[in-house]
């Protein structure tokens, strides 16, 4: 009988230590909070385990410019520049431009001279390394086919060369525009095709990114229409696939198209014919969701850059997001960040490797 109780009492010790230990926390993962004391709830129901460690060399990994859209957590929307595993520059934005109106980075670019273009919805700024601004574009309010007031929005802005922006004018109608800096004149102006063409409440949902390829057509994430479309310069469609809720679409070097799902988290590559040649999905990737692929990059070594955004995921458990994931082609993660606390880049939108060769401005990365 004391055998039998002494056996009984030993197990209930070690239970009781394997339930109330902490598990260990990697470096690259936000700290948690300290355990809550044993209790019959918390037995029955033990913490989830911690985040798994990542792969890579974290913020030393690569060199980048990164952003997110609405980190509406703070008063301020974060660009970050990392170099050498550190955070050495940033660049912010109101939440709240002077009209009340959200802004958020949507698009961004560093130049080979390091001037900064990007899309921050109330507008797109060109700025240089000392913070200063070479131009700003501010998006105007105007009135709809009903008559009712609205602001347009601006989600999307590439440099073409050393002083054009390519920019998405959200609105009804929607405009593709081409904007020369050095002579200040808008060189081309395209109402494009929406869903709800007169309807302003569709306005947010029309376009985010869109691209001038290197041979001159314009391939167009139709975020609202469920397409990518490409158009020749005349803007008659060469090909077209469907893709529901796109965010952006890239023409890589191979000729084929690289294609983000937005919430429905998917990265996908497809082929002229629009076939889908490779593709990673939500839960593809061991102890990394997705949960919303935004920009992707693909790299000249063949690996894919995704962007994971927070959708369906509460503000006090944005922690647990892995926000960038570098993938091979057989969906091996090779590269991942998870950097909420310290440094905190906050959601992941977009992301541009400063290591990767080429001209930005002269659409040389495949982004």
């Amino acid at each position: 009988m004391k055998t039998h109780f002494l056996l009984m009492a030993l197990l209930a010790i070690g239970l009781a230590n394997a339930w109330g230990a902490d598990p260990a926390i990697p470096t690259n993962a936000a700290a948690g909070s300290a355990s809550a004391p044993a209790t019959e709830t918390t037995l029955a129901n033990p913490p989830a385990a911690a985040p798994i460690a990542l792969p890579g060399k974290g913020l030393a990994q690569h060199d980048f410019l990164y952003t997110g859209e609405y980190d509406t957590r703070n008063k301020d929307q974060t660009l970050s520049l990392v170099r050498n595993g550190k955070l050495v520059w940033t660049y912010t934005i109101p939440t709240k431009d002077p009209n009340n109106n959200l802004s958020e980075y949507s698009d961004i670019h560093m130049l080979s001279n390091g001037d900064i273009v990007f899309a921050y919805k109330t507008g797109w700024r060109k700025i240089n390394q000392a913070k200063e601004t070479i131009f700003d574009f501010q998006c105007p309010k105007d009135v709809a086919p009903n008559g009712a007031d609205y602001w347009r929005e601006c989600h999307s802005a590439q440099p073409i060369g050393p002083e054009k922006v390519l920019f998405m004018l959200n609105g009804t109608p929607a405009k593709l525009c081409l904007y020369n800096i050095k002579t200040g004149k808008m060189e081309m102006e395209h109402v494009m095709q929406t869903k709800k063409p007169d309807d302003p409440k569709s306005v947010h949902g029309q376009f985010r990114h869109v691209r001038m390829t290197r041979a001159g057509t314009y391939l167009i994430a139709h975020m609202d229409l469920g397409k990518v479309i490409e158009y020749d310069k005349d803007w008659k469609e060469i090909c077209s696939c469907d893709a529901p809720s796109v965010w952006a679409a890239i023409r890589l070097k191979n000729g084929n198209t690289l294609i983000s799902g937005n919430q429905h988290a998917w990265a996908r590559e497809v082929n002229p014919k629009g076939e889908i040649v490779w593709q990673v999905n939500k839960d593809d990737l061991p102890g990394i969701p997705l949960h919303s692929v935004q920009e992707l990059n693909r790299l000249e070594n063949g690996n894919t850059v995704i962007c994971n955004w927070t959708a369906g995921v509460k503000i006090p458990d944005w922690p647990t997001i892995v926000q960038v994931i570098e993938v091979t082609p057989d969906k091996k993660a090779v590269w991942a960040v998870r950097e909420w606390t310290d440094p905190d880049l906050g959601p992941s939108s977009c992301i541009q490797l400063l290591d990767e060769p080429g001209v930005e401005e002269n659409g040389d990365l495949q982004r």
